[in-house]
């Protein structure tokens, strides 16, 4: 391989983009529409596999009863190991949607080829593949435990503020902006750094070796949506159980 064929394919790679924005004018305002056509296709896709699942529950079940039921103890033991056997019902339905909703963006994104679809602009990618959207959720989150905290502990959940000495005020503060960082940076620096790498082998080698990428793709990114679901029902449960309701 000569120099000038060198610069040609480094010069490929560094073009290497992961999404074009498929942008919709609503008044004003400049939104995301990529976001809210996959993330609909994810919510379908998603409620149309509950239905079925569900729709005729036997004593003796079958492959598919199982697989639903499989899913959600695994789901249950998330939410009742972070959350606590006496608190965690009320949270599961939430901490569920979280995960089923991450994987299905995740997966969404590592096995369907949106690049082939074109569009006049722009091009359909995972939703997670958006910071707004691992920032939403991230925010959600946020709000949840903060909710869960005052409807347990009542004014008594802003002493942990102050909790074990009012020097650490700034830093329990801190604390609660750096939660949905943590959560919505990591899920989304995961995401793109896998459809790059993906990309990149593409580009460099592109029958047969992405898959063994690809493949480690999907792993990557169900570690991400527990990853995400785990620590969710981890701060509520430690809202709840808050010093304040000592």
């Amino acid at each position: 391989m000569n120099n000038y064929e060198s610069s040609g394919i480094f010069a490929n790679i560094v073009a290497v983009e992961v999404g074009k924005h498929l942008y919709w004018q609503v008044g004003t305002y400049k939104v995301h529409g990529q976001v809210f056509i996959v993330s609909w296709l994810v919510i379908i896709v998603l409620l149309l596999i509950a239905f079925i699942g569900t729709r005729t529950l036997n004593r003796v079940p079958g492959k598919l009863q199982n697989f639903m039921e499989y899913i959600f103890e695994f789901l249950q033991d998330i939410a009742k190991s972070q959350i606590g056997e006496y608190e965690y019902r009320s949270w599961l339905p939430y901490i569920a949607t979280i995960f089923l909703f991450i994987l299905g963006s995740n997966w969404a994104g590592a096995l369907i080829p949106w690049k082939l679809i074109n569009l006049p602009t722009g091009e359909l990618a995972a939703p997670t593949n958006d910071i707004n959207t691992t920032v939403a959720l991230a925010l959600l989150t946020s709000l949840a435990y903060l909710y869960a905290g005052l409807s347990k502990n009542g004014i008594g959940y802003f002493s942990r503020y102050i909790e074990p000495t009012p020097v650490l005020l700034p830093i329990n503060i801190l604390e609660d902006f750096t939660k949905p960082l943590s959560l919505s940076f990591r899920l989304f620096g995961n995401v793109l750094a896998d459809e790059l790498v993906v990309s990149v082998f593409t580009l460099l080698i592109p029958i047969l070796i992405p898959l063994p990428v690809m493949i480690l793709g999907l792993f990557a990114s169900s570690i991400q949506a527990l990853i995400f679901a785990t620590l969710s029902a981890a701060y509520i449960g430690e809202a709840i159980e808050s010093h304040g309701s000592n």
